[in-house]
């Protein structure tokens, strides 16, 4: 079963990898026509109501695929004003081949005469709400019509994810849906899923479909966006700072630091954009944790590790933290190594590179030949090739812990035990120090608004297509910092990458 909104990115994805939605719009027209054929003669009358949108397109695709019958197309509105290229070209393909073809301008007015079929691709899975003109009328048309009614992907007027009918929806008696079922479907028996030709690849491997998630509303406000706290420093001033700037420049309003006061002076002058607060001692000790819950209950999501350590009472206080803390955190570098000896309310993303994850408890036994020279200062100890093999082991670790994994590695895999999605950008430029922290903080913007499984997906995407956007000018001489001001581009400038 597939979401509206998932579907959309499976489409973009699936361009990405090689098969442009206008191949996929072919292959759903045919199996629409498939179906018209099912439901009656050759030489039987269809009437095909089209919008101005994909699912339109679909519908065009399907009219040229039904020579043997008597077919006519009822686009309504004008031809010009066809949302997309890929339909406006299957409508143009139309008018070419001179099949018979009505432009609706008034849909009070739409006459379908006394057809044996109506295809219903008025609206799409995209659309929400009670219809407007001409697709009201238009759907009531379709309603009032004496023929068997074929809906394409599903009945215009339903909602694709709940099956709300808000206003007038069409009586389906056939549905041709695309890929998988929509939500609204799954109880019905007359639904026809047709394959179109989508390829694993494209809900496995995250790309830049994914990044739809991050569209925003023109009237939101300041804080909307998320409010992330890192804990860290202590041995190293560098590793909080990256995180925390990589926070806001993933799009996250604000970034908190809470690092010992011996620090706090040297991390805030890595930006002005930081907001630092210290406490005291030179690093995290159990003492401060009191202290920490209270600033963690006024942001949304807490990076917990970057540059802190391993200090034996440092661990302790990350296990006390962790123990008593029941919001969404990012755990990386040293915390992530107590994560499964504590019991934790907490939505937790952690993200271990190989030899990280052995410490955590249990090696990716399945994976575990495929060592690195990245260590510990890369993302990973993994190579591109053992990535299906690596994965199975990390949903099965993930599914134990009962949190969400950002294993990093040539492939990053992410899993809560359930989902699981592979990411392939990065290089090899970045096993330099670093670049960790920089996804750690780009993970906690996303989580600040996503789920676990979506946030890290595209944290890791968004990671490493900053890596492959600066490995031209720098080689494999790039720098953390050179991601961090990639990223805006990576996620809100690359869709069409």
């Amino acid at each position: 079963m597939i979401t509206s909104d998932r579907m959309a990115a499976v489409d973009r994805n699936a361009a990405a990898v090689g098969v442009p939605r206008k191949q996929l719009m072919e292959s759903s027209g045919n199996a629409v026509a498939r179906v018209v054929r099912e439901s009656a003669d050759a030489g039987a009358s269809v009437a095909v109501v089209a919008g101005r949108g994909n699912n339109g397109g679909d519908a065009f695709v399907a009219a040229r695929f039904l020579d043997e019958y008597d077919v006519t197309v009822h686009l309504l509105g004008r031809p010009e004003t066809i949302g997309t290229d890929i339909s406006r070209e299957n409508w143009d393909a139309l008018q070419r081949a001179e099949l018979p073809t009505e432009v609706v301008k008034d849909a009070a007015a739409l006459d379908l005469g006394d057809p044996d079929v109506v295809v219903d691709a008025v609206l799409g899975t995209g659309v929400s709400g009670a219809p407007r003109e001409p697709e009201a009328s238009a759907i009531e048309a379709v309603n009032d019509a004496d023929a068997t009614v074929v809906a394409v992907d599903v009945p215009s007027g339903m909602d694709a994810d709940t099956g709300e009918t808000p206003g007038v929806a069409v009586a389906a008696d056939r549905v041709v849906t695309f890929h998988d079922t929509k939500p609204a479907l799954a109880e019905r028996d007359d639904v026809t899923v047709a394959d179109i030709g989508i390829p694993e690849a494209a809900e496995l491997f995250v790309g830049p479909g994914d990044l739809q998630q991050l569209e925003r509303d023109p009237h939101a406000h300041k804080g909307d966006f998320g409010r992330v706290l890192v804990v860290g420093g202590g041995p190293y001033t560098g590793a909080p700072a990256l995180s925390a700037q990589a926070a806001l420049r993933a799009g996250a309003d604000l970034a908190y630091l809470a690092v010992p006061d011996s620090i706090a002076a040297t991390v805030q002058g890595y930006s002005e954009s930081l907001i630092v607060d210290s406490y005291a001692g030179k690093r995290l000790r159990p003492e401060c944790v009191d202290g920490l819950l209270e600033r963690a209950a006024e942001v949304d999501v807490v990076v917990l590790g970057p540059g802190l350590g391993d200090a034996d009472d440092t661990l302790a206080a990350v296990r006390q933290f962790l123990a008593a803390y029941d919001r969404r955190a990012v755990v990386d570098a040293d915390a992530l190594q107590v994560v499964p000896e504590v019991e934790t309310d907490a939505d937790l993303v952690c993200t271990p590179h190989q030899g990280e994850l052995k410490k955590m408890g249990r090696a990716a036994d399945r994976g575990e030949a495929a060592e690195s020279a990245s260590g510990d200062a890369g993302a990973a100890s993994s190579t591109a090739d053992d990535w299906r093999e690596r994965a199975d082991a990390v949903e099965d670790f993930a599914a134990d812990l009962g949190q969400t994994l950002l294993v990093k590695g040539a492939y990053d895999v992410i899993s809560d035990g359930e989902t699981t999605r592979v990411n392939r950008t990065g290089n090899p430029g970045m096993t330099v120090g670093g670049t960790g922290d920089v996804l750690a903080g780009a993970t906690a913007a996303m989580f600040s608004t996503l789920d676990a499984v979506p946030a890290a997906s595209i944290g890791a995407y968004a990671n490493g297509a900053a890596g492959d956007r600066v490995v031209d000018e720098h080689g494999y001489g790039l720098l953390a910092t050179d991601l961090l001001d990639a990223l805006p581009a990576a996620l809100w400038g690359g869709q069409d990458d």
